[in-house]
């Protein structure tokens, strides 16, 4: 009986750290991705422009 009445706490809670985690490795990837991407640009010696940013991340969407 008790534990029928934590159930849908426990529910709600593992639904919670899912999204934290799907979140926080969102954010790990992304910044991955643009730390890449600052690379690439200091390697090629070229100024970063604010268009290219944009594109690419609209193209990651």
């Amino acid at each position: 009986m008790a534990l029928g009445a934590l159930l849908p706490s426990a529910g709600v809670a593992f639904l919670f750290y899912l999204i934290i985690k799907a979140m926080l490795e969102g954010d790990r990837r992304e910044r991955l991705a643009h730390s890449q991407w600052e690379a690439a640009q200091e390697s090629s010696g070229s100024p970063a422009r604010q268009s290219d940013i944009v594109g690419k991340l609209d193209s990651a969407l």
